[in-house]
């Protein structure tokens, strides 16, 4: 079957005529994909994979087929598919930076109404007391010296009959329980205080 170039052409079979097709259609495919989507590499790759395709399926083609809106079509659809494919990224996108928007003001207006004498609110003073309740006698003993006496390790190892090493992990432990039982009610920075 002989082909003229001014005519549409037919399902070729031989290499010859696939460069041929490439050759004078490749840079028209990517000029129109790029009008689309707005990349060459990408439209490269577009137009890459619709002859590729159409190499893959070239005999299975009626015979008359018009190759290069063949090819065309599958460029068009492909193109069409990153567009919609972006087109959902970008929703994506805006509902996260949304959602990252709301909750950076969340946390202006929390830290806004943020009052520092708060911090030290009778719930907060209950939760400490009724953890330092549930220590073990000698942890609560040791705490409590420590804490509400302001006694030194050294002077509450003395009084107990302790290791400055055995007062220090009585405190260290009831610190612990603390922070853990303060977490959702005082910043992080407290907690290291604390």
């Amino acid at each position: 079957m002989q082909t003229d170039k001014t005519n549409n052409l037919q399902a070729p079979a031989a290499a010859s005529s696939f460069t041929e097709i490439f050759n004078q259609y490749q840079e028209r495919f990517i000029l129109f994909a790029n009008s689309y989507v707005r990349n060459q590499a990408v439209a490269e790759d577009i137009c890459m994979e619709a002859m590729l395709i159409y190499w893959e399926k070239r005999d299975s083609l009626q015979p008359g087929t018009n190759i290069p809106a063949y090819i065309l079509t599958i460029v068009k659809n492909r193109a069409l598919n990153h567009l919609q494919h972006m087109h959902v990224r970008l929703e994506v996108e805006d509902r996260i930076m949304d959602h990252a928007s709301r909750e950076l003001n969340l946390r202006i207006s929390t830290l806004e109404a943020c009052n520092p004498s708060d911090l030290f609110s009778a719930e907060i003073q209950e939760i400490i007391h009724d953890t330092i309740r549930t220590f073990p006698h000698q942890t609560q003993k040791v705490f409590m010296m420590s804490r509400f006496e302001n006694l030194t390790n050294r002077e509450i190892a003395e009084k107990l009959g302790l290791s400055i090493k055995s007062v220090e992990f009585h405190i260290t432990k009831g610190l612990k329980v603390l922070r853990t039982n303060l977490k959702d009610y005082l910043p992080s920075w407290i907690l290291l205080v604390i």
